[in-house]
């Protein structure tokens, strides 16, 4: 009977295949990020590392949002943090606030007044 040769490579054990977001050590989704520009249209060709350079921005952003965020609810001495204190840590950070103000409409309808210490 005649056999297949087997090869030492595939005698060893294999890899375990490790997703895009732990090879670059992140929280946020390679792959959603890849999947929603190549849905999104936004350009006929799409680096391999354009997603991952886009999902590292969004997790920087939105790391610098919730510890401002956290601060500013440690501040009003709460332990949650609530959509009220994503806003004043919005509006209390000149450069958030530029890259924020065009585009998005704030949640928070009334802002509640900060008691003074």
């Amino acid at each position: 009977m005649a056999g297949r040769k087997v090869s030492r490579k595939s005698q060893g054990r294999r890899r375990r295949t490790l997703s895009r977001s732990s090879r670059a050590e992140l929280q946020f989704p390679v792959s959603r990020v890849d999947r929603l520009l190549r849905e999104g249209g936004y350009s006929q060709r799409l680096s391999s590392s354009a997603p991952v350079f886009m999902a590292a921005v969004l997790e920087y952003l939105t790391a610098n949002v919730l510890e401002l965020a956290g601060k500013e609810a440690d501040n009003c001495r709460r332990k949650r943090i609530s959509p009220e204190h994503v806003q004043r840590a919005l509006d209390s950070n000149q450069q958030l606030q530029s890259l924020f103000q065009h585009g998005t409409e704030p949640q928070v309808k009334e802002m509640p007044k900060r008691k003074k210490q």
